[in-house]
């Protein structure tokens, strides 16, 4: 454990920052769950209106710095890619 006054504040900051950053990538795991379930019950209704709230949450994650903008990128397109496919099958 740190011993100078900056370095305890720094390592409650990092405990902060770590806290946030889990709890956003929990909220874009679970947003992408749920696209996938909607996916996966060929409900293209559903899976739209869930596609649209996981594309707000990775941006919202990415923005903020709890993963790449380039990560979040990637996983709304193959979203998008597997929504759009559902006619198809």
């Amino acid at each position: 454990m740190a011993n100078h006054k900056s370095a305890i504040k720094r390592h409650r900051q990092s405990l902060q920052r770590a806290g946030r950053n889990r709890a956003a990538r929990t909220r874009v795991k679970n947003a992408i769950k749920q696209v996938r379930s909607a996916i996966t019950a060929t409900d293209k209704a559903q899976a739209g209106e869930a596609l649209l709230a996981a594309t707000s949450v990775l941006s919202k994650a990415a923005s903020k710095g709890a993963m790449h903008w380039k990560k979040a990128a990637r996983k709304i397109s193959r979203l998008a890619r597997a929504v759009n496919g559902i006619e198809a099958q």
